[in-house]
């Protein structure tokens, strides 16, 4: 069994995916701030590292130590987009991802998965975007731009590098524990005139898809980590009310969003009709090919 080493373990995704691995039999290795994980207690094939990334130091011997490095690594951007926050979001993502691939073994043949999202793109209105699209010139797109080049840089290393670009991310945890409080007291609904495309995936897609690129040696690139089928915001709202049942129909003004949250809120109000041309290409099945069956699931479960 390969040995994994996961940065941001102790997140909702990197939790998730630790879960996977060690059910497939694979000892994996957690990074992160938190001073200890749950897992420590439920599994002997878990170690947990407590360390900031950001910073080199003795946690990069686990990365020479592994066959395959996943990078989760990133300040959650669901908050207050200060001058001060923005700067740690940016850090916390490209520092490690340096630290990262300054401490992959040349030559060693190790794998690394990396991450980015599908705000890279930029606002881009009715553009159908893949990994072959530009990158646009917002502060997400910048921040994904550079993260991807830091990762990109173990090839020269000889290592194999597939950079996963997220959607938002559909489960038990992360953006939906956001939006669903609002829903259930009865006052959900969509963002701006709710037009613009709305990017996601579901957790188990996402950790499927993972594995996917990890067991098929030969893929490498970008993949865009979204839905099968894309899908307006308002829809995605109308969906997650019916997930909930509840109404759907009170809307959040854009100039209200852009006045309560900021620069987050206007990049909540971007349009990214992303499509995983090449999970697609490369034969990926999804196990939810819709919106409102993912909500649906992750409701009802």
């Amino acid at each position: 069994m390969k040995k994994i080493l996961i940065t941001g373990a102790s997140g909702f995704i990197g939790n998730k995916l630790a879960r996977f691995f060690l059910t497939k039999g694979h000892p994996v290795v957690g990074l992160g701030t938190s001073i200890s994980h749950p897992l420590s207690k439920f599994s002997p094939d878990f170690e947990w590292v407590s360390a900031d990334t950001t910073l080199a130091g003795d946690w990069q011997a686990h990365v020479k130590a592994a066959d395959i490095v996943i990078n989760l690594a990133g300040r959650n951007i669901f908050r207050y987009w200060t001058k001060k926050y923005k700067q740690a979001v940016y850090d916390s993502r490209i520092l490690t991802s340096r630290n990262l691939v300054n401490a992959i073994e040349p030559g060693a043949g190790q794998t690394l998965l990396t991450t980015s999202a599908v705000g890279i793109y930029g606002d881009r209105g009715e553009d159908e975007l893949t990994e072959a699209s530009a990158p646009g010139e917002s502060f997400l797109a910048r921040v994904c731009t550079d993260w991807e080049r830091e990762g990109l840089r173990a090839k020269e290393k000889g290592a194999r590098v597939a950079v996963m670009r997220f959607g938002v991310v559909l489960g038990d945890k992360g953006a939906l524990s956001l939006m669903a409080p609002a829903f259930r007291l009865f006052a959900g609904g969509p963002l701006g005139n709710g037009r613009h495309w709305f990017p996601w995936i579901h957790i188990d897609d996402l950790i499927r898809a993972a594995g996917f690129i990890l067991e098929n040696e030969k893929l490498e690139g970008s993949f865009n980590f979204t839905g099968k089928v894309p899908v307006r915001q308002k829809d995605f709202a109308k969906a997650l009310g019916r997930a909930l049942n509840r109404p759907a129909f009170i809307p959040a003004p854009a100039f209200l969003v852009r006045a309560v949250m900021g620069e987050l809120g206007a990049a909540l109000l971007e349009s990214q009709k992303a499509i995983p041309r090449h999970l697609l290409d490369a034969g990926y099945d999804f196990k939810f090919t819709d919106v409102g069956s993912a909500l649906e699931y992750v409701f009802t479960k």
